[in-house]
């Protein structure tokens, strides 16, 4: 392990001790994530090139800038189970965002998601009270993976399953994800759902199905679109209807497998899609996010799936490091945008955001392009007028590189107003313009 690596997995140690004991963690519970830290912190093999990730499908990849930092069969459609609600939130965040709700409007239980709490084959919590707000159901079935409140919300935003399903789909193909199977809202398998609630087409076999990377995809679009999602999926517990629930991700805090810096994401668990969990991490600079897809050993250890990928983030940030770099209102080496008839010749060209790349910390130099309309820009010219823009040319792809398959690139403004000249000068610029452009 280089020393770089070494110093901030020891940052990362340190991090998960005195958060450990900030919140109480037990005696046990300590001593647990000590011995699995010391374990990740001096393992060889886990920071070798030929490093495998102990699942059949997995990605992982940075949430700001969209890189794929590894993937290992990440393109094959797989049931996901319950992942499935990573979507049905997103699509309950976009309806609340457009203000057809909020997340105190009540939703009515109906028949349907009521009769299915008492199916065993369906992990679900009580809706006696028939009537609860959305934000308990988006609780309830983030942090409990209870099903029949993710119906609920379908019914509630839709009208019915059926056509939230439809949603489902239309957001998959906007996103660019073509070959998913989606039938439900829950990520039940259709057979536990009875025949009149089966999506039109599809059979009583049928499951929804994801690759890890559209599920990479999905997280990536929650977190970034909607990132008050997190102050959900960072609970351990959660009150509902006089009972506690827990959470089903044991990397939070006070759990058994926890890690500082997790705050997400989703768990699932299906008989063909094995045990899976997209995990999320806010550490040294970089949200990153993490897929896999039915976890090695899972059958013989409860803590396989969170074992295995707190090894795959320890990887992921021994590799790959944040860089900014320019930031908002700076130029990059001397960036400037010709000017037209203007009484300054140039005008300094400045980042409108900043513009942050993930890279490996043995990768050269990085390579970034200022590029400009040659032509010019005529005056007046405003003060944060776009006149060019900057792109990082990464030379480091894995896999398709990036989700959303470019590169990090921003626009360049204008750093001053810039005014016309006197008229005669002015008159002069015009006619010299003319006499070289059409004479």
């Amino acid at each position: 392990m280089s020393f770089p690596a070494l110093f901030y997995e020891a940052l990362s140690f340190y991090d998960t001790i005195m958060l450990s004991s900030q919140k109480g963690i037990t005696m046990k519970k300590f001593i647990i994530t000590l011995v699995t830290t010391l374990l990740l912190i001096l393992t060889p093999t886990v920071w070798a090139d030929n490093f495998d990730v102990g699942a059949k499908h997995a990605i992982a990849v940075d949430a700001t800038t969209g890189k794929i930092l590894y993937e290992k069969d990440a393109d094959q459609p797989v049931e996901v189970a319950s992942i499935t609600k990573l979507l049905t939130a997103y699509l309950v965040y976009e309806a609340i965002h457009q203000g057809k709700f909020t997340l105190q409007t009540p939703v009515d239980i109906s028949d349907y998601p009521y009769q299915l709490t008492v199916n065993p084959d369906a992990s679900n919590v009580p809706l006696e009270a028939r009537r609860y707000t959305i934000e308990e159901l988006l609780e309830t079935s983030l942090i409990a993976s209870a099903n029949s409140p993710a119906i609920a919300l379908a019914e509630k935003v839709a009208g019915s399953e059926k056509k939230f399903v439809d949603l489902m789909k239309a957001k998959l193909q906007q996103w660019g994800i073509k070959n998913a199977t989606i039938v439900n809202a829950s990520g039940l398998k259709n057979s536990v759902l009875g025949e009149e609630h089966i999506y039109p087409g599809s059979n009583k076999d049928d499951e929804n199905k994801l690759s890890a990377y559209d599920i990479a995809i999905v997280a990536r679009r929650l977190i970034l679109d909607y990132p008050e999602v997190l102050e959900i999926t960072k609970k351990a517990t959660s009150n509902f209807a006089g009972m506690t629930l827990t959470s089903s991700n044991h990397m939070l805090k006070d759990m058994p497998a926890f890690r500082a810096g997790v705050d997400g994401l989703k768990t699932s668990s299906s008989d063909k899609g094995g045990t899976s969990f997209v995990g999320t991490i806010q550490q040294r600079g970089m949200r990153l996010i993490t897929v896999l897809l039915n976890v090695d050993h899972a059958d013989k250890d409860e803590n396989a799936r969170f074992t295995a990928t707190s090894r795959f983030m320890s990887y992921i940030y021994q590799q790959f490091t944040v860089q900014t770099l320019v930031k908002k209102g700076e130029a990059y080496d001397k960036s400037s945008a010709r000017i037209i008839n203007g009484q300054k010749d140039e005008v300094i060209a400045v980042a409108s955001k900043k513009l942050t790349i993930v890279r490996r910390y043995n990768h050269k130099k990085p390579t970034v392009h200022f590029t400009t309309d040659k032509k010019g820009y005529p005056t007046p010219l405003k003060k944060g007028v776009v006149v060019g823009k900057l792109t990082y040319t990464d030379n480091d792809l894995i896999g398709k590189g990036y989700l959303d398959k470019k590169p990090p690139t921003i626009s360049m403004l204008s750093a001053e107003r810039i005014e016309r000249p006197f008229f005669l000068k002015s008159w002069w610029n015009e006619f010299v313009q003319y006499v070289n452009e059409k004479l």
